[in-house]
């Protein structure tokens, strides 16, 4: 009950886990592209289910090895950028997303030139920012781009005015703008409004860049207005042991020390859990060298400011290790590819120990029986469950989309709410700059801090029923003919007529569309 249980999985990966996305259904999507192997050409993608151990491969129509990812408000995986040669390395222009209903993946228009190693970042309007990655001809990006999902395209290349380092780690902050930690030690803004870029606005004590290390965003609660903390962690060959946090409501805000980690991490990762607090796991202290791999794994109380063991993983997690949050609240720990044409395949799980009571057993765990699908930001909403006199605090934890050290997507934001008989009365985030739009994980926490199972709600200011864009959306080739039909279904109590109609039909060709019960 204070280190938790680390356990090895009783399967393998079949595929490299160089990319992981939590889909709103529980399952985690894969993605190994070549998998870091120049010689392979069955480009590789996985879906698996914690819940069974179930994985399914696919092939993939282009190389996604060392892209970035995010999911979109509407809960589909977007898969940006990647490889169209090794050595060097040239990035791709390419883009996809996924469907987990068809577990198909789809194009998107082509960006302006390629990237490998960009950031991609849902904006507080859905939109997606991506930076950085190398172009098709092996320079760094230079300029950013934002895809709509909406109208299906991207905007024009906005010149960034720096050169910004490969997989930047950015976080959206509660005024809307876009903060840059690392790993560089110059931080900025970015500013959506106008596509442009503060001046540098602090260094960070440590002064060399903090290659391969980790950032987070730190909780953000009603109770203090939503402050802003930033914390970077590890980083750099030899790697450092250091942390650093900000505080970017401050006037002039100024990188401070935090607390050390047992073990020096480059390669890392971080990991919200559902208390808040931050799971430092994984890297080693020497970059790709496993016999001074780091299985320590730390925990940082944001609140004491101070980190605990949490115990022992089994195996070095080096380069092209992922960890992620699941569904359940344990945190699955996979990968490590320090060689071409190998990786580990072995997964872990960890418990934490929010999950046994103070005797060893498994803890008491609150339950939620029933709770929308869908929240529109300010509203106030029920969720029932039988624990309700003993909750202390909830949480939405917006599933993780994870590479490199780095997790584009995880971000808490606790929930104000009164007790009411058998139920909940929460009021959700006010606003998209708290909590961008899509779907987020909702855990009840206890008196004793046992967090419940999450269930998957979405988080939108649009209407309650949205297709645009249409998960079917396909390019009709001139003279060819298509058919798509898709499925509503009521949720969270709504009901009533729905009224469907075509638009965007171009001259010259015809299209009709057909209700069937």
């Amino acid at each position: 009950n204070l280190q938790g249980r680390w356990s090895v999985l009783p399967y393998t990966t079949p595929i490299n886990p160089i990319h992981a996305a939590l889909l709103n259904n529980g399952k985690v999507l894969i993605i190994a592209g070549s998998g870091n192997n120049p010689p392979v050409t069955n480009f590789q993608a996985a879906v698996w289910d914690p819940r069974n151990g179930n994985i399914t491969t696919q092939s993939i129509g282009w190389d996604m090895f060392c892209n970035g990812m995010v999911v979109l408000p509407d809960g589909r995986p977007f898969v940006n950028g990647g490889t169209v040669q090794y050595n060097p390395f040239h990035g791709s222009p390419n883009t996809s997303v996924f469907d987990p209903l068809t577990s198909q993946f789809t194009d998107v228009p082509l960006m302006s030139n390629g990237r490998w190693y960009p950031t991609t970042t849902t904006l507080p309007d859905g939109s997606v920012l991506t930076v950085s990655g190398t172009t098709l001809t092996g320079t760094t990006n230079t300029k950013a781009e934002i895809f709509s999902p909406s109208i299906w395209k991207w905007s024009p290349a906005y010149a960034l005015g720096w050169t910004p380092p490969l997989y930047p780690r950015l976080h959206v902050l509660p005024n809307g703008n876009v903060f840059y930690s690392g790993p560089g030690y110059q931080s900025r803004y970015f500013f959506p409004a106008t596509h442009t870029w503060s001046g540098i606005i602090a260094n960070t004590n440590y002064a060399r860049k903090r290659t391969y290390g980790s950032s987070v965003l730190l909780p953000l609660s009603p109770t203090n207005n939503y402050k802003p903390v930033v914390m970077i962690l590890g980083g750099n060959t030899p790697a450092t042991t250091t942390t650093e946090l900000i505080d970017l409501s401050a006037a002039t805000p100024v990188w401070q020390w935090g607390p050390s980690m047992s073990q020096p991490r480059i390669e890392m990762n971080a990991v919200i859990l559902p208390n808040g607090k931050i799971l430092a796991l994984g890297g080693s202290g020497t970059d790709e060298n496993a016999t001074t791999a780091s299985y320590n794994a730390d925990l940082y109380d944001p609140v004491s400011n101070t980190f605990s063991s949490a115990g022992k993983n089994a195996f070095p997690r080096l380069y092209h290790s992922v960890a992620m949050l699941l569904p359940d609240a344990t945190v699955w720990l996979a990968g490590s590819n320090p060689q071409r044409g190998t990786y580990d395949p072995r997964m872990e799980l960890y418990e934490p120990g929010y999950l046994f009571d103070s005797s060893g057993n498994r803890a008491v765990r609150p339950t939620i029986s029933n709770a929308p699908a869908v929240v529109k930001y300010g509203q106030t909403f029920t969720v029932a469950t039988p624990d309700a006199s003993n909750i202390t605090s909830v949480a939405l934890v917006r599933p993780g989309a994870v590479t490199h050290s780095f997790d584009m997507d995880q971000r808490l934001i606790n929930l104000s709410y009164t007790i009411g008989s058998g139920s909940l009365s929460l009021t959700a985030p006010p606003d998209a700059n708290i909590a961008p739009p899509g779907y987020y994980m909702l855990f009840l926490l206890n008196s004793s801090g046992v967090p419940s199972v999450a269930t998957f709600l979405q988080v939108t200011s649009g209407p309650d029923f949205s297709i645009t864009p249409s998960p079917w959306q396909r390019v009709i080739v001139r003279g060819q003919s298509a058919s798509y039909s898709f499925q509503i279904v009521p949720s969270g109590g709504l009901q009533g007529q729905v009224n469907l109609s075509l638009s965007g039909v171009p001259a010259g060709a015809s299209a009709s569309l057909m209700n069937s019960a």
